[in-house]
């Protein structure tokens, strides 16, 4: 059998087992998404964000792309957030990366991939700002890994420099913003930071 054939048998088979379960299942998909979460992250296959948090479909609006990185110049993650906190109005959106993620690796070195280069660059950035720190780190394996964490900080921070959050928060005083990171090796999230509503922002980044 075909791989992608399989998918379609596996879907049905899905389909199947959720009206088994509870007959409106769909209906109430397709008339409401009220998702409390707005979740970014690495577009890594190993980190479906559904799977490791055991929430359904309807419950984590999800945005994912390479190395789970927050550029205020990306044009689809800006649409995605403003649609997440003006229209569905989350209460919390987590920016969440992943050790042994290889975008970071591939930001550490000199090699050159291609387009992506330009995608990395932020991150190389977030290494530059944080070379004393990262260069004290004698293990290479260790530095990937706070390079990954700082990449997650970095990423919520950019999102409190937003207009988008800045009005929500005036607004609604919503949503609560979240920097986590996953353990491939256990399946476990870890909780970096947490910006609240009202935080203090530096005054060049602020909209009155």
């Amino acid at each position: 059998m075909k791989t992608h054939e399989k998918l379609l048998l596996e879907n049905r088979a899905w389909a199947a087992l959720q009206l088994e379960r509870d007959p409106e299942f769909f209906n109430r998909l397709e008339h409401v998404q009220t998702p409390e979460f707005l979740w970014i992250g690495c577009s890594d296959s190993r980190v479906p964000a559904n799977e490791i948090t055991n929430t359904q479909p309807g419950e984590i609006f999800v945005h994912r792309n390479i190395a789970n990185i927050v550029d205020h110049t990306d044009l689809n993650m800006m649409s995605v957030v403003q649609y997440a906190v003006e229209v569905l109005q989350v209460k919390h959106i987590i920016v969440c990366g992943h050790y042994g993620c290889g975008g970071v690796k591939a930001a550490m070195g000199n090699s050159s991939f291609g387009l992506i280069d330009n995608w990395l660059r932020n991150i190389k950035d977030t290494y530059y700002n944080n070379r004393v720190e990262l260069d004290n780190l004698k293990d290479a394996s260790t530095r990937a890994d706070r390079l990954t964490e700082l990449n997650v900080i970095h990423g919520v921070y950019n999102l409190v420099k937003t207009n988008i959050i800045q009005r929500a928060w005036k607004d609604w005083n919503k949503p609560v913003l979240h920097g986590w990171v996953y353990r491939l090796s256990d399946g476990i999230l870890h909780d970096l930071c947490k910006v609240e509503p009202g935080s203090e922002i530096e005054r060049v980044y602020r909209f009155d």
